[in-house]
């Protein structure tokens, strides 16, 4: 009779064990809403980009996120006497990347906003070959910078949890959802 109990007192552990595992193995994801957005500000020569996400399913180890973006300046040309004529030319920008760290005490009951920021800036003059103007007399002057490209990725420890990218030649503008292309979360 002890025997037959301890047998059926294994066999209901095993079964509460293998009953558990699902129901913890949630693994990293996106929260409801918690994708990737970014948004960009700025004008002139300098624009900045903020992007955030909210995840669950996380471990206890900092979470680490890039975002990394490029785009482009258009310069006025200007010559000796001063006076202004729109450039030709788009100089490219960046790529820029700049790595932000949440901290393992951010993240509660799994979960944690994931945020990331990077700042691209042209600079204030380039030379008129550069810019497209008529001749090497005159400057480029007055950039007006356009993001093209952005990838916003995290990870904790070795753990890719995701990268998403966006990108348009003709620039990027005001807030965006980037396609996530990987990572666990994906």
């Amino acid at each position: 009779m002890l025997r037959k109990f301890g047998i059926i007192a294994v066999l209901s552990l095993l079964v509460t064990a293998f009953a558990a595992v699902p129901a913890l193995a949630q693994g990293e994801h996106f929260t409801h809403n918690g994708e990737p957005s970014c948004t960009i500000i700025g004008s002139g020569a300098t624009a900045t980009v903020n992007c955030t996400s909210e995840l669950a399913g996380l471990g206890n180890e900092d979470i680490v996120s890039q975002t990394t973006i490029s785009g482009f300046a258009v310069y006025e040309c200007q010559n000796p006497g001063g006076n202004l004529a729109p450039g030709q030319n788009r100089v490219l920008e960046g790529p820029v990347t700049n790595p932000v760290t949440t901290p393992a005490d951010s993240i509660k009951n799994g979960r944690a906003t994931v945020t990331g920021t990077a700042t691209l800036t042209a600079p204030e003059t380039v030379t008129g070959d550069v810019a497209g103007c008529p001749n090497n007399q005159w400057t480029g002057v007055n950039p007006t910078l356009t993001i093209t490209s952005v990838t916003f990725t995290a990870s904790q420890g070795d753990v890719l949890l995701f990268t998403s990218t966006a990108s348009n030649p003709e620039g990027l503008t005001g807030t965006f959802s980037p396609t996530v292309t990987g990572g666990v979360a994906a």
